[in-house]
């Protein structure tokens, strides 16, 4: 299985308090972990030519993890439509955080995705919604982190195939935290914890989510599907 870790690569770059959380880039951090698995993990950045997201890229990528926050709009609108593209075959995606303000989680979505949010080192815990689902084995009734942003309904998504996680925070919002959808051929996952400031993507819970996640998004066989000017089955032309 290939797996390609996204990042705008932005707020490590600008803020000495984030780099200092993650050295190597929160996609990194991430690629860091999930190479524990033995999966072969590669990393794209916003800057890099076409993304890093070229089409020879995409078409060998099984698994792609998408982390955005304040450079959504700099994503050009061809690399949405070829991840989007992707995703309609068979590629898995995983949205991380404030990816869903990115270009293709809205596109796939067809909604606003808007929010609220706020940021005061509040204390979140995710509860687990449906125990008996493959993005949540290993963890157990609930996960608590001690600081997180916070996000809050309403949440301006199509309702989800699946919810796994629902978050509490201390100023008394909830929220959809995990949340499952297929779209064409493709499995989606979005994920909500991940704020830059904060080292949420070092917490075991968090990785166990992403690790099982990407075992369940990544793309299964299909029956091939032939489309258009359809040949008839029976004879019909008696009827004529």
């Amino acid at each position: 299985m290939k797996v390609l870790v996204w990042n705008e690569y932005r707020h490590e770059q600008t803020k000495p308090e984030v780099a200092e959380i993650y050295p190597n880039g929160i996609h990194g951090a991430i690629a860091e972990f999930l190479q524990e698995d033995q999966i072969e993990v590669n990393t794209a950045t916003l800057d890099e030519k076409e993304h890093g997201l070229t089409e020879e890229v995409l078409k060998e990528t099984d698994v792609l993890l998408w982390w955005g926050h304040i450079a959504h709009d700099e994503v050009q609108d061809e690399i949405v439509q070829r991840v989007h593209k992707r995703v309609l075959e068979g590629m898995g995606l995983i949205v991380l955080h404030s990816g869903h303000f990115s270009k293709i989680f809205k596109q796939l979505m067809g909604t606003t995705c808007d929010l609220k949010w706020r940021v005061a080192d509040e204390r979140e815990r995710l509860w687990v919604m449906d125990p008996a689902h493959p993005i949540v084995e290993g963890i157990g009734e609930y996960i608590e982190l001690e600081k997180e942003e916070m996000y809050g309904e309403h949440f301006d998504i199509p309702a989800p195939d699946q919810l796994l996680l629902m978050s509490w925070f201390e100023g008394g919002e909830v929220f959809r935290s995990g949340c499952t959808y297929q779209r064409g051929k493709g499995r989606i996952f979005y994920f909500r914890p991940g704020h830059e400031t904060y080292p949420t993507y070092y917490n075991p819970e968090i990785q166990r989510v992403i690790k099982n996640a990407v075992k369940w998004v990544k793309p299964r066989s299909h029956n091939n599907v032939v489309y258009g000017k359809a040949v008839p089955l029976e004879n019909i032309s008696s009827k004529r």
